[in-house]
């Protein structure tokens, strides 16, 4: 079969490669459309955990190929999706719901080969069967709205909460999106983008700013307190120093966006201390795929505008090594 294979950092290629075949307790998916993530490029780049040669892709839909032996309730020709997690259900963390931190994490596209490629293997258990009102093209956004649902979980926001949440891309419009239902009072999105600034106003922000006009939009004299959460989605280490400057007393600070793996930042300690701030990480998924399945299928989290380009496996290459452009959202890959 054919498939994106980045066999060391900045080394991708389209290629043949084994068809996988479905071992006990597995199906083979025969892929449709395929979410590129930011995580994709920080593997491309080097800059995550990730052994290679390797197969990315970790957010798709699709179609049931083949199904392994004890595998039931599922059929060939079921349309799919499929959480990424592979957890091992009995370490410590497994057994105590934290699943994320599995002793023995892994997770198609990450660790093992993903879903940039005509057909993968995954675990049944994690396969979701899509109603027939749910595109493929939708369903290709579960795996990243099951990260947002891990996220708020982590959050716990508070009715009346005022946010102000740094990068609008499509993880950043989904969020946008679950926060201005969760209760948020004031929800201010700040990012390089005039077009994603609008759009997100559309979804629920109440203030767009770009970073540029920070210093005037968001000075001391308009929120002299600062806010009650701050949430970064760019994963860039100089925008989230520069977010914490933002953190009201008793704030609580969400890391949703991924940095490179050696990335470091500058904190005072005492702000901290005498700031009683609540300082959080968001993890992949957390047994959040199906609530984020539901959400989705209910269209409370609207997607389909944040599909900015559809590409070709054979495009994706030429993709991954050229510098994103500010203005792309999601860009799907169509098998």
């Amino acid at each position: 079969m054919k498939a994106l294979v980045i066999e060391a950092p900045h080394q991708a290629v389209v290629k043949e490669v084994p068809y996988p075949k479905p071992g006990s307790g597995e199906v083979t998916i025969k892929v449709e459309n395929v979410g590129i993530c930011g995580t994709d490029f920080h593997i491309y780049e080097g800059e995550f955990i990730t052994p290679y040669p390797i197969i990315p892709g970790h957010e798709f839909s699709g179609v049931i190929y083949e199904i392994g032996e004890g595998v039931t309730g599922l059929q060939v020709g079921d349309r799919v999706s499929a959480d990424p997690s592979i957890f091992c259900g009995s370490c410590k963390f497994c057994l105590t719901n934290r699943g994320n931190h599995c002793e023995n994490w892994n997770a198609l596209g990450n660790t093992v080969n993903g879903s940039m490629a005509e057909y993968v293997a995954v675990p049944a258990k994690n396969v979701i069967r899509l109603p027939d009102t749910m595109s493929f093209e939708e369903a290709a956004f579960i795996e990243p709205m099951a990260c947002v649902v891990h996220g708020m979980n982590r959050l716990h926001l508070q009715v009346g909460d005022r946010v102000i949440l740094f990068g609008a891309g499509a993880m950043g419009q989904q969020l946008v999106q679950a926060i201005s239902r969760a209760g948020a009072s004031e929800l201010v999105v700040v990012d390089v983008s005039e077009g994603k600034l609008d759009l997100a106003k559309k979804f629920g922000a109440t203030k767009g700013v770009l970073s540029k006009d920070m210093d005037v939009e968001l000075n001391r004299e308009r929120y002299p307190y600062g806010f009650d959460v701050v949430v970064d989605v760019t994963g860039i280490p100089a925008v989230i120093e520069k977010a914490f400057e933002f953190l009201g007393p008793t704030g609580k600070f969400l890391q949703f966006g991924v940095t490179p793996e050696n990335a470091k930042i500058q904190l005072n300690p005492f702000k901290i201390y005498h700031k009683d701030w609540t300082i959080l990480g968001s993890m992949a998924i957390n047994h959040t795929f199906l609530p984020a399945f539901h959400w989705l299928k209910e269209g409370r989290i609207d997607v389909k505008p944040l599909i900015s380009k559809v590409i070709s496996l054979e495009e994706t290459v030429d993709f991954l090594s050229k510098p994103k452009d500010p203005d792309l959202l999601k860009v799907q890959i169509k098998l």
